[in-house]
């Protein structure tokens, strides 16, 4: 698209959310499709794929025995990868992860652990010696805006989907048996993303109003309705009254979300 066409695009954006409206038909606090998809990686102990409009993003979860932090003896642990697939977006680029796929990592990784998500004390197997540790791997396919919203949905979906492996100790080792238990779940953690275009805060932004935004705030919410993650990026500000205004539609939207999954 050649710059004079951007700067066409992104007055027209600017100026339909100056009157409430946005340029795919949506109204300021209104999300795209949501499509969830669950168990679609066969090898994986867990996995799902959530469509957001044409943003695709794949998550596959595995679980494996390993060390709990010194700190948290009688809980298991939990790591979070993402990856920008190349093909996903011409500005992805294949090599070591950007601050981008960092980013998006850690704000997953929080708004599950922050949520008490997984119940993890049922992942220790021996305290201070061995617990189950889950591994959730974000899989960007498709880059058409809001990222973190679709990356945090998948990953709560695959680990709905996951699968914990039986066991038995014998002799102070662990014995796998068979046959699987779910992943223990407590919580169901929803993300919530806003661009602030205009002074206006807007839901569930897509690629061409990300990049006209000033300044994007995320909140993950639990279904108890707590915010359990706040994560901001973007030059921009956000004044006091718009983190407010945005805490109460993320409640509304999360709880949206939930029902529309049955969650």
């Amino acid at each position: 698209m050649s710059s004079m066409t951007t700067r066409v695009k992104q007055k027209q954006i600017a100026q339909l959310i100056a009157k409430g409206k946005r340029l795919d038909g949506r109204t300021l606090t209104e999300y795209r499709e949501i499509n969830v998809e669950q168990g679609i990686i066969e090898r994986a102990e867990g996995s799902a794929r959530v469509l957001l409009g044409k943003t695709e993003v794949m998550v596959g979860t595995k679980i494996e025995i390993g060390q709990p932090f010194s700190d948290t003896p009688n809980e298991g642990v939990l790591t979070v990868n993402a990856e920008l697939v190349p093909l996903a977006s011409p500005t992805f680029e294949p090599g070591p992860p950007d601050e981008n796929s960092i980013e998006l990592a850690r704000v997953v990784d929080r708004g599950i652990r922050e949520s008490k998500a997984i119940d993890f004390e049922k992942l220790c197997i021996e305290p201070g010696k061995k617990v189950f540790v889950v591994f959730i791997d974000i899989y960007v396919l498709n880059h058409d805006g809001n990222l973190i919203d679709a990356s945090a949905l998948a990953a709560l979906a695959a680990l709905l989907n996951t699968k914990m492996p039986n066991y038995e100790i014998e002799d102070g080792e662990v014995k796998i048996k068979s046959g699987y238990t779910p992943l223990p779940i407590k919580k169901y953690p929803i993300t919530v993303t806003f661009a602030k275009i205009n002074d206006k805060l807007v839901v569930d932004p897509w690629l061409e109003e990300e990049q006209v935004m000033e300044a994007r705030l995320s909140m993950t919410i639990s279904n108890d309705g707590n915010i359990c993650a706040i994560q901001k990026g973007g030059s921009g500000y956000f004044a006091p009254k718009q983190v407010l205004e945005a805490a109460k539609i993320a409640k509304e939207k999360g709880e949206e979300i939930r029902k529309k999954l049955n969650w």
